[in-house]
């Protein structure tokens, strides 16, 4: 089992995008709140600072709201949304490029990998004390209604004998779930992990 620290903005575990008063970023942010989310977590546990603006230590709502509009440009919600991997990775690229981040590289895995290579996947990146942002595209599972076409991160994982459970964080909550459920979606087209790499500065 490992899960990585959680920090909270007021009594939410990240930020929850549905207070968000921007009606685009209330009902399409979740690709930049995923990006905020991963920049705090680096900014408070990796030492990358810089990916931050604001006091990382001292987090409030006005701060991560104006921090989200740093980064809606570069992810912005739209029609059809952020729906591959490289839509996200090339707009977290040039936030990253804009803040003269050098050190952390992604690739993308899409979750229509073999179930066991994504479960190792995740738990390298997890061992590694790096989050590991989700997509979601459909699914046929109802209880994942609020997840469908959908970008949240992971922060954890526990293995049992048959099941390997993550923990999910979105919407300023967390949940636990199985990753072969949320893997089987029911649909060809899938969703998929971004992996970060975060080379140590010499």
């Amino acid at each position: 089992m490992k899960e990585l620290p959680l920090f909270k903005v007021g009594n939410y575990y990240g930020y929850n995008q549905e207070l968000f008063t921007d009606r685009w970023m209330n009902i399409g942010g979740c690709g930049a709140v995923t990006a905020c989310d991963v920049s705090i977590y680096l900014a408070l546990n990796r030492g990358q600072a810089r990916l931050y603006p604001y006091d990382a230590r001292h987090l409030t709502a006005q701060d991560y709201i104006t921090f989200s509009q740093i980064m809606k440009p570069y992810l912005r919600p739209r029609e059809h949304g952020i729906d591959t991997l490289e839509l996200w990775m090339d707009g977290y690229q040039a936030y990253l490029d804009s803040v003269g981040e050098k050190n952390l590289f992604m690739k993308g895995l899409y979750s229509d990998c073999p179930l066991a290579e994504l479960e190792q996947a995740v738990k390298e990146e997890i061992d590694a004390n790096l989050p590991v942002p989700y997509l979601n595209l459909r699914h046929r599972n109802p209880d994942l209604a609020d997840y469908v076409w959908h970008w949240f991160w992971l922060a954890g994982y526990v293995s049992f004998e048959n099941t390997f459970m993550v923990k999910l964080v979105t919407y300023g909550s967390f949940r636990w779930f199985p990753l072969d459920e949320l893997w089987d979606s029911g649909y060809s087209r899938k969703g998929g992990i971004i992996l970060l790499n975060l080379k140590e500065e010499e």
